[in-house]
């Protein structure tokens, strides 16, 4: 997620044996804890969104909305899921603030427990970490099968230990695009990879601190027909 959204989970998803509902009231002390108005689209959704047709799109971890509300600025009727409950009601309320309500459907969801229901032409899982324990893999296949033939599915991870991350541990493993797609293995006569690399590019955090950093890039796509 861009550095206004869930900035303590940069890093792998771990598994320190707490429950979900820790999981829950953690998110929930930190979208009411800080500013959401601010809120920027991830650049390589942008990036991958930009020329395609708009259609449905779920945001997977909506956070503090930046994506969900520039593509449905863009013509996206979009679906934002959040364990947090006040994230999802920021999202909401800033959608109608900005006129584009008619196209943000916001839903609180555990994706480790429920998965939203429909089809989408664009799935996007950015920054799709936690400190808590999640089936990350599965809930990433759950969304490949949920798109529509010809859908989209982008997966954007921390490739690097960004100077604010919580995470500072010099010998955490950051899962390649390769590793990534190993792990969802999805059958490669239904889905393809369109795009499995790791581009650097210049980030600002939370308190403005400025410094490259890598995203691990994985785009797939299922068979149209």
């Amino acid at each position: 997620m861009d550095s206004t959204r869930r900035t303590p989970t940069a890093g792998a998803t771990s598994d320190r044996g707490a429950t979900d509902e820790d999981a829950e009231l953690f998110w929930e002390r930190h979208y009411r804890t800080r500013r959401t108005w601010d809120a920027r689209v991830n650049p390589l959704l942008a990036e991958t969104a930009a020329p395609l047709r708009p259609g449905a799109a779920l945001d997977l971890g909506c956070g503090a909305g930046g994506d969900a509300i520039w593509l449905a600025r863009q013509g996206w009727h979009v679906t934002a899921v959040d364990i947090s409950t006040t994230a999802v009601e920021q999202v909401r309320e800033r959608a109608e603030d900005l006129g584009v309500a008619d196209r943000v459907a916001t839903e609180q969801h555990d994706l480790a427990r429920s998965f939203p229901a429909g089809r989408f032409d664009l799935v996007s899982a950015q920054y799709f970490h936690t400190p808590f324990a999640l089936p990350r893999s599965r809930v990433l296949r759950t969304a490949a099968r949920a798109l529509r033939p010809g859908g989209l599915l982008l997966i954007v991870d921390h490739g690097s230990t960004a100077p604010w991350s919580w995470n500072q541990d010099p010998d955490i493993h950051h899962p390649a695009p390769t590793e990534i797609a190993a792990e969802l293995d999805l059958d490669p006569a239904h889905w393809s990879v369109l795009r499995a690399d790791m581009p650097r590019r210049r980030a600002t955090g939370p308190a403005g601190e400025i410094a490259t950093v890598i995203d691990n890039v994985l785009l797939v796509r299922l068979a149209a027909g």
